[in-house]
């Protein structure tokens, strides 16, 4: 080759490559927290109007028979990675088990791998810590919450969903308006700016809302009741019409974001060009007690109603289908190949999920011999579905099975929409072969994910990603701790984190029970006057770095440090030269008399905070 031409074939090559990747579509995908299939006036709602949201459906491809986890964290794994919650790693929403493995790549890095600009706006629920925040794992600009809602355990403490403060790019920040409206507002500047860049752009837009605490605007609450007021709603109780007034408010408020949102892309020239897809993250929270679309059951539940969801599927230009239902067994799974295929983006990743994108543009449809399987670990208090497995850890027997139109629930339960779609007759013992067919699915799949279902993935500390690094009760593991009206009373847990040290050196550990944005003395009650704990001791205990002899560990419970509290003191801290490597940490808080952990104080609780700096 002649060496003058050699620049400008590259210029060339360059061109023909930045042309390529003008032409990639946009992706929003909107997901939203708790709201389920009966909350769309599409679905035959009876008081909630939603008309952006109908107007999206009149123009979607829509997944009649589209499955989620019923709970919130697994789900949003599921969407990002494409594969099973037991083999991303994230099985439940808090206790250490809400973490996607780190070496699994998820949405954000295929698409920003391929030239896209990536955002996250909303609730994350993925991990608060290095490595598992959204600006680990590929998202370039993200401004979001951590764990499960607004108010819980690591979340700024006091956000109230008005003026809140979120985390963007890394770093707290305060925001004015309501915490959906700041979503979409963040997220349609972040499109403008790709956009008007020539880049395309993957936008993630998770609000916290419907999902309690239910905290919707005046105008929307009051125009919830005022339908509610009317005479054809005297059944419902009046205690659940003021949750409804608030919870179907938020909805009212999503729905409009929704339109203003599609404005906005008609606006800015690039609707035609985008793939918008709507979908709800579990089933309704509510909906069992008013309006259920036909079905029995709700979030965390099995039963039908707790994972089958809304999910529409926009590309103007994308060649799909005219705008119809589709059906066929469709899994949340499924997203991510799906859209890979769409945008015309080669990888060698092996998913759980199918793509649909065939599917979508009338080439193939969804086999009719496909099995779908969905499993996530529990926790007793979170569980309404009468099971005898309820745990944390995932298992087995907590799984369903979903064939054509049977369902196998934790296999003790098998039922028949096609002729039973409230799911009231349990018909496991007249039909072996169904049963048979069933249970094979359920054991091939375990033996594939079980062996590392309930892996435990660790916070990494003393990394220059995270340093300092807050700890927080919501990783705890197994035990369950993640709401802040839980520090106001007190609640009187212990816990234990899974750590990783990513660096040798000395490292400090400042226990708390306040976390540092109020400053509250340890003993001290809450803003509203709960949960004063008479602490006058802390301990503090690392595996694999304080090594007691088994008689120092029955008599003092595992301490390995101890140090006494006055009544002014927020916080104490204690300090060890780490290894690099694994370790657990322990902390307690002692105080009053009795005998449960050493000496004459009774452990009340662990440190709910724990800031670690490597020094």
């Amino acid at each position: 080759m002649n060496p003058s031409i050699r620049p400008y074939l590259l210029i060339v090559a360059f061109l023909v490559a930045t042309a390529a990747l003008a032409k990639q579509p946009n992706i929003i995908i909107v997901m939203t927290d708790d709201q389920g299939y009966p909350e769309l006036s599409v679905n035959g709602n009876p008081i909630l109007k939603t008309p952006h949201l109908d107007h999206l459906h009149s123009e979607s491809l829509r997944l009649e028979d589209y499955h989620v986890s019923p709970m919130c964290a697994p789900t949003r794994g599921q969407l990002l990675t494409g594969l099973d919650a037991a083999r991303n790693g994230c099985i439940n929403v808090s206790s250490g088990r809400g973490l996607l493995r780190p070496e699994v790549p998820i949405m954000a890095n295929f698409f920003g791998d391929a030239g896209y600009e990536t955002g996250l706006f909303g609730k994350w629920h993925l991990g608060s810590n290095y490595p598992f925040r959204p600006e680990d794992r590929g998202f370039d600009e993200t401004c979001w919450f951590p764990s499960s809602h607004i108010g819980s355990v690591p979340d700024f403490w006091g956000n109230d969903y008005f003026d809140d403060t979120y985390v963007n790019n890394g770093k707290w920040k305060k925001y004015k308006g309501y915490c959906t409206d700041v979503f979409f507002e963040e997220s349609m500047s972040f499109m403008k700016q790709a956009a008007r860049q020539g880049k395309p752009f993957l936008s993630i837009i998770m609000p916290n809302t419907p999902h309690g605490p239910l905290v919707a605007k005046d105008k929307d609450e009051a125009a919830i009741k005022k339908i509610l007021d009317q005479p054809e709603f005297d059944d419902i109780d009046p205690e659940m019409k003021v949750r409804l007034a608030d919870y179907l408010g938020m909805i009212l408020n999503i729905d409009e974001n929704m339109g203003a949102m599609m404005k906005f892309l008609a606006d800015e020239g690039i609707k035609d060009d985008t793939i918008v897809i709507f979908q709800t993250d579990n089933g309704s929270t509510h909906g069992p007690r008013y309006y259920n679309a036909g079905m029995r059951g709700g979030k965390t539940e099995l039963w039908e109603g707790g994972h089958r969801v809304p999910c529409f599927i926009s590309w103007p230009n994308g060649g799909l289908l005219e705008p119809q239902d589709i059906q066929g067994l469709t899994q949340v799974q499924d997203m991510l190949p799906t859209l890979l295929d769409l945008c015309n983006i080669p990888n060698d990743a092996k998913f759980d999920g199918m793509s649909l994108a065939s599917i979508l543009k009338g080439k193939a449809v969804v086999p009719k011999d496909r099995m779908l399987v969905i499993n996530y670990s529990r926790m007793p208090s979170f569980v309404n579905y009468p099971t005898p497995f309820a745990q944390t850890l995932m298992q087995r027997n907590l799984g369903e099975v979903l064939w054509k139109r049977w369902r196998l629930l934790e296999d003790r339960e098998l039922y028949n929409l096609e002729t039973d779609p409230l799911q009231q007759n349990n018909v496991i013992d007249k039909y072996p072969k169904v049963l048979s067919k069933m249970r094979g699915k359920l054991d091939d799949w375990w033996a594939d994910v079980g062996p590392n279902a309930n892996d435990v993935q660790r916070v990494i500390i003393g990394s220059e990603h995270e340093n300092p690094s807050r700890l927080t009760g919501c990783e705890w593991l197994d035990v369950f701790i993640d709401q802040q009206r839980q520090i106001r009373v007190g609640q009187h847990k212990t816990g234990y984190w899974m750590l990783e040290v990513a660096e040798p050196g000395e490292y400090d550990f400042e226990l708390r029970r306040w976390p540092k944005e109020i400053d509250r003395p340890l003993v001290a009650p809450s803003e509203d006057g709960q949960g004063a704990i008479p602490i006058t001791q802390a301990s503090f205990y690392l595996s694999n770095y304080h090594h007691l002899s088994i008689s120092e560990k029955t008599a003092y419970g595992f301490e390995g440090e101890t140090k006494q509290i006055g009544p002014n003191d927020t916080s104490v801290t204690f300090t060890a030269q780490l290894e690099k490597g694994p370790i657990a940490l322990h902390t307690w808080f002692r105080g009053g008399s009795g005998h449960r952990g050493g000496g004459n104080l009774s452990t009340i609780l662990s440190a709910y905070y724990v800031y670690v700096t490597k020094k």
